[in-house]
């Protein structure tokens, strides 16, 4: 999910704050112990595993923790070893709901006194958000990356939800934007008893590394017109490829980007490669597009950076955990090169992930199936209580679950926002259907 990560990444920096934790932890534990909650302090310091447990500071709700439990690398074979976990429990209440949040990436914005997940704010529940292993602070040292895998996540999520589940005894939803809607389909999938409720947002399920399901979707979005000024905007680009690819080469020098064993020409093609999906993905007006005539070289280059940056190829950091799952068992997408193949340095994208986006030192990996087969085989053989949310443009909708697993199900339910992109939420939604998936919420809670 190459665009997602690097919006994501934004998104996190926009509610990701330092927290004075150390001068404010004492105060905040202070006035819990004397308000008599600190109960569930308590409760998280003698948990099974945890090795830490810090006061934050919220302005939403009366207690707020930073927690580590140590988790093994491999739940198959636990005398392998272990890392530290990082999850955040936000309390509002013991006898209310708790929202989990089964993060894709990092969870650091989670620490920010003022976040609260859409869920949890609808409810008014409590909140707990788990960074995904291999992430910021829950990642091995060393790093193998061999226990990167979608059902290790999600008996992390297991043995967290089994500790909390000692204080907070009502109803539990799980929820997850992306890959976090991802991994919220699979750890309901492993551990379908362990919650009440999920709600995965915009979270593909892809058939293979290039699944080939996004290439033609891409080619549904908008009208004719739109797609005829993406793919002249394209084509503007690559005639032109000497100067932009130059002007990418001084950005990646000024910036450090290392582009791995890529030309500046051949990262100028995935830019543009990459341009339709990342348009849709986050729902840019075509009308953005500058006018070829008139437009300037710059004008033209600072537009594609802002819709596909070079960045993305070069500057993997901490997003470099999502591209070896996505190569082993998530799956991703590929790129339709036909209408550009005489202006592409590239002679083929075939194979494109493992050559530009895995680390060095990941060699010889190959993609397993059987985590999709197992997601798909658990929602066609049964109903949970699950409401799917996507975006009728968002080119990761084209690898939505399918029609055929939701008929005949009273409880699964599949909402497309019309026009939306990968920011498709409840809040998104006509008032119409946002009362209509909040009754059902609600009356699942109630039952």
């Amino acid at each position: 999910m190459k665009k997602i990560f690097i919006s994501l990444l934004l998104l996190i920096s926009v509610f990701s704050t330092v927290v004075p934790a150390t001068s404010h932890a004492a105060a905040v534990a202070e006035v819990a112990a004397e308000q008599g909650s600190s109960t569930l302090y308590n409760a998280l310091k003698s948990g099974k595993n945890v090795t830490e447990v810090t006061t934050l500071e919220s302005s939403l709700f009366s207690e707020k923790y930073m927690v580590r439990i140590d988790q093994p690398l491999d739940h198959k074979n636990p005398s392998l070893g272990s890392f530290s976990q990082r999850f955040i429990v936000a309390h509002q209440d013991f006898n209310a709901p708790v929202v989990m949040v089964t993060e894709g990436y990092g969870a650091a914005y989670a620490l920010n006194p003022n976040y609260r997940d859409e869920l949890s704010k609808g409810l008014n529940s409590n909140q707990v958000v788990v960074e995904h292993r291999y992430f910021l602070e829950s990642t091995p040292s060393p790093c193998d990356w061999q226990y990167m895998t979608g059902e290790n996540s999600a008996y992390d999520l297991h043995n967290i939800t089994t500790l909390l589940k000692e204080v907070y005894k009502s109803k539990w939803i799980t929820t997850g934007i992306s890959k976090g809607g991802q991994t919220t389909m699979i750890y309901r999938t492993f551990f379908p008893d362990d919650v009440d409720i999920s709600v995965p947002y915009v979270g593909p399920i892809c058939f293979g590394v290039e699944d080939g399901r996004h290439e033609p979707f891409l080619l549904e979005c908008g009208t004719v017109e739109d797609q005829q000024r993406i793919l002249e905007f394209q084509k503007a680009i690559l005639h032109r490829k000497d100067i932009f690819a130059n002007m990418i080469h001084e950005q990646a020098v000024a910036k450090k980007w290392d582009f791995q064993h890529l030309l500046t020409l051949e990262v100028l093609d995935y830019c543009v490669l990459e341009y339709p999906f990342a348009l849709w993905q986050w729902g840019t007006p075509t009308s953005t597009i500058p006018s070829i005539k008139d437009a300037t070289d710059r004008e033209l280059f600072d537009h594609l950076m802002a819709i596909s940056s070079a960045s993305y190829f070069g500057d993997l950091g901490s997003i470099a955990p999502f591209f070896v799952q996505a190569a082993t068992d998530l799956g991703y997408y590929g790129y339709d090169t036909k209408p550009l193949k005489e202006l592409l340095t590239i002679t083929s994208s075939k194979g494109y992930l493992h050559s530009v986006f895995l680390p060095k030192e990941v060699k010889g990996v190959k993609f397993n199936n059987s985590l999709n087969k197992a997601m798909y085989k658990y929602l066609k053989k049964n109903d949970p209580k699950m409401i799917f949310i996507y975006g009728e443009f968002d080119p990761w909708t084209a690898a939505a679950p399918e029609e055929y697993l939701f008929k005949g199900k009273e409880n699964m339910v599949m909402y497309l926002e019309k026009g939306g992109s990968h920011t498709a939420r409840i809040g998104t939604m006509s008032e119409s259907v946002q009362s209509e998936i909040w009754g059902k919420i609600n009356g699942w809670l109630n039952e």
